[in-house]
């Protein structure tokens, strides 16, 4: 029996749906991607485009501790630098709703908040976080990259002429989507963290990225 449960957790899959029920995939243990694939609201999509097109460098971290699942994420100050513009108020909304969904969704009480504007790929290599889960969305610009299980050899993680070259075998979420990556902190998903990637940015490309970590 022991040995027929491991044969049948061999592998992981990965879920798409239209919905942001469809996250609550990630917690099916052959899951280690679930992706609502949500299309942006415009008013969001124009103040991400517009932060963009201003050209200016945006980096901050925050760490938050919820009491409850019913306490409001306290985002006072996040990318206050860009307060004036039209949409901000909108665009925090969306992500105080993002920080409770994952709370909500995770029993989550201590979570880490990455809000960055790149304009390089941070983590080039294909690899596997070292996380229980994290939240990955783009608002503006190119999404991140990743692998179906078996494209890419895991023992060779992070060398260049072990990826794959057929693009066809390299998956990348749209703009707007919203991604839970399972990684190898996952109690049940040791050596099954999803491989991805960010992507390769032209000269002059940038992009707006959200990432959320539980912490505990």
């Amino acid at each position: 029996m022991l040995a027929l449960k491991l044969q049948q957790h061999r592998t992981r899959y990965q879920h798409q749906g239209p919905t942001p029920n469809d996250l609550t995939r990630i917690l099916d243990d052959e899951i280690n991607l679930a992706v609502w694939q949500r299309q942006l609201p415009l008013h969001i999509a124009d103040f991400a485009n517009l932060l963009l097109s201003l050209d200016e460098p945006l980096a901050e971290s925050l760490c938050l501790e919820l009491a409850d699942e019913e306490a409001e994420p306290d985002l006072c100050g996040l990318a206050s630098g860009f307060r004036d513009l039209e949409g901000y108020d909108g665009f925090i909304a969306d992500l105080k709703w993002m920080v409770s969904a994952f709370a909500c969704l995770l029993g989550a009480r201590r979570m880490g908040l990455r809000l960055r504007v790149l304009d390089k790929a941070m983590c080039p290599r294909f690899h596997v976080d070292h996380v229980p889960v994290r939240l990955i969305t783009t608002y503006a610009g190119a999404g991140s990259q990743w692998l179906k299980e078996g494209a890419m050899d895991r023992q060779q993680l992070g060398q260049a002429n072990a990826e794959p070259q057929d693009a066809a075998q390299i998956q990348q979420l749209n703009s707007g989507e919203v991604a839970l990556l399972k990684g190898e902190k996952w109690r049940g998903n040791e050596g099954f963290g999803l491989i991805h990637r960010s992507p390769q940015l032209a000269q002059g490309e940038r992009r707006l990225m959200l990432t959320l970590d539980w912490l505990g």
